[in-house]
């Protein structure tokens, strides 16, 4: 595996590939690599000739109050582990040469972007879309690996990438979870032990919701209230939304009809940790992940 630092030296390793006609799979991430994202690297590999992961913490998804100073960074331990599975490329850029003095341009996805994270963190995805949009440009991709984790990121990328005709495939992977449920996220590394054990009722509360959603129940308020219930009754968490959104648009339904997405966003001290359920009717048969 080789590490590339510069956005000029990817850039020319990129059109190379496209040259050899070969296919490539990117797996964007913000580092301190743990099992969720060497997951996205394993699959991209099964796909593709070439896989490149960024590793890249973006200053301009980051709100002024958030903790772009403090994410945690261990590049020998990512350069590790990334090789461990296989990744090609690392690609390592600095922060100047992704946004040089005076850049000005940035990527905004309307609608999709206005609820839940979107709406709680205002800018969050304009960054997100921004440096996604760069990093295709960048390394070229054919295909592009995000996890299910970051729900509403995977839409807003879907949406902007159908939108500006980009030639990527984005491909969603299932949520890599600890054993005893716990999604696993970089910001986990926050929490302290008692945070730690109490964090399991967002994936308990959501189980419950599945368990309900398989027996029939298709109300939005149903739904929501036992997850919130689970939740709450954790002493430590703090409830920023628990809301069923329809799994496109990211807007608020009221009844699941067809692809929906059962999304929270709860508080740990000053920890914020996201976790989903897709739930999906069709016809007479549903679906859950």
């Amino acid at each position: 595996m080789k590490t590339i630092e510069t956005v000029g030296e990817m850039t020319e390793l990129a059109k190379a590939w496209r040259k050899e006609g070969k296919q490539v799979g990117l797996v964007p991430t913000m580092g301190y690599l743990h099992q969720g994202h060497l997951s996205l690297a394993k699959a991209a590999k099964l796909d593709c000739d070439i896989v490149v992961m960024s590793i890249f913490v973006n200053p301009t998804q980051f709100g002024p109050n958030e903790d772009y100073e403090a994410y945690p960074r261990d590049l020998s331990h990512d350069q590790a582990l990334a090789e461990s599975v296989g990744v090609d490329y690392l690609f390592a850029p600095q922060p100047n040469d992704m946004y040089p003095k005076g850049y000005s341009t940035f990527v905004n996805v309307e609608g999709v972007t206005d609820h839940l994270c979107g709406a709680k963190r205002p800018g969050h995805f304009r960054g997100v879309a921004t440096v996604v949009s760069k990093l295709f440009h960048i390394v070229q991709p054919e295909k592009a690996y995000f996890g299910q984790k970051d729900g509403q990121q995977v839409a807003v990328l879907r949406r902007m990438v159908r939108d500006l005709n980009m030639p990527v495939e984005i491909i969603a992977r299932p949520i890599v979870r600890e054993g005893d449920g716990v999604a696993l996220s970089s910001r986990n590394v926050y929490l302290t032990d008692q945070q730690r054990q109490q964090a399991v009722v967002l994936s308990q509360g959501l189980a419950q919701a599945r368990e309900l959603f398989i027996q029939g129940e298709r109300d939005s308020e149903a739904l929501k209230k036992v997850v919130t219930d689970v939740i709450g009754s954790a002493s430590l968490a703090k409830i920023d939304y628990v809301e069923l959104v329809d799994g496109d648009t990211m807007a608020s339904i009221d009844r699941i009809t067809g692809k929906a997405m059962l999304a929270v966003a709860v508080y740990f001290g000053n920890t914020r940790l996201i976790d989903n359920l897709i739930l999906e009717v069709e016809s007479e048969s549903c679906f859950c992940s």
